[in-house]
């Protein structure tokens, strides 16, 4: 049994940082948490190597990390520490590697927290904003026409054919492991796991039920007895995070009547889960205020 801190005891252990902007930000919103883990420990690594004096030509810090040393720390398989890098590098600009060639370790760059938003903001700017000088990402097959301004933010990423970040290997992936994968990281499946260990089960289903749904080859998909375009079913599906599903849970807690086709009752709530979280929560601190002052 782990016993009590007593006193300054806890100063006397060494911890890992994970700068607090990382959970508070809107810019880092859809990092996922273990991808904000091992950025704490990469930042961990620059003391060490600015007093080895590894610096650039320039005069920037770098660090040596390689794969198997992240497997080790975070306890994982190779795809999903290169899953992590790949999010850090490509997702929201927090590192930058340099191979140095065949045989050698890649030179990590671990970029400043606080002086990226410019970089991050860039990656998600639509084509309509190509001529104000802020760098683009570019998706394959991008000719199709973007949806509207008012998504920007996170339209390269969150709403393409193929929702995996540039840079993940997907080889011998079906489409439908694809979008497993991505919703598991999306989602912060395996944190909400740590928080509600007796439902695993149920939030496998959900992943299940996401990845079936997107990458479905029907051209309309049920909700809730009504017939609904794919692509307007999987571009809401796409805008969850980690909150609604825990949304989701709540309702699922909550309901008290017989559902007959539990697949299409959870498909339907995370269909909705993104227009009715909110009158939802509001709804609960109605009635606890109201409650409180009888």
């Amino acid at each position: 049994m782990h016993e009590f801190f007593y006193g300054a005891q806890s100063s006397t252990y060494s911890f890992i940082r994970v700068p607090t902007v990382l959970f508070t930000d809107d810019q880092y919103k859809y990092v996922s948490a273990e991808a904000k883990v091992l950025y704490g420990l990469l930042l961990a690594r620059m003391d060490l190597s600015a007093k080895n004096g590894w610096l650039d030509d320039q005069g920037r810090v770098y660090i040596i990390c390689t794969l198997s040393e992240i497997m080790e720390k975070l306890n994982c398989a190779d795809n999903k520490a290169t899953k992590l890098m790949n999010e850090l590098e490509d997702k929201c600009g927090l590192i930058e590697r340099k191979r140095q060639g065949l045989g050698k370790p890649n030179l990590i760059y671990v970029k400043n927290f606080l002086s990226v938003d410019n970089a991050v903001e860039s990656r998600f700017k639509s084509r309509d904003n190509h001529d104000s000088g802020v760098a683009e990402i570019t998706i394959p097959d991008s000719s199709k026409s973007r949806p509207s301004n008012k998504d920007q933010k996170y339209i390269d990423l969150r709403y393409t054919e193929n929702p995996i970040y540039p840079g993940w290997d997907t080889d011998g992936m079906s489409e439908y492991e694809r979008y497993k994968e991505w919703f598991r990281t999306q989602l912060e499946i395996d944190i909400l796991m740590l928080g509600h260990p007796t439902e695993k089960e149920t939030l496998e289903g959900i992943l299940d039920i996401l990845a079936e749904t997107c990458s479905s080859n029907k051209k309309e998909i049920r909700i809730a007895g009504d017939d609904k375009p794919k692509e307007v079913v999987k571009s809401r599906l796409m805008k969850l995070d980690s909150m609604h599903i825990q949304y989701v849970l709540d309702c699922l807690k909550e309901n008290t009547s017989d559902v007959k086709n539990i697949k299409q009752y959870l498909l339907t709530t995370l269909f909705n889960a993104p227009v009715t979280i909110s009158p939802y929560y509001q709804n609960r601190v109605n009635y606890d205020l109201y409650h409180d002052k009888l």
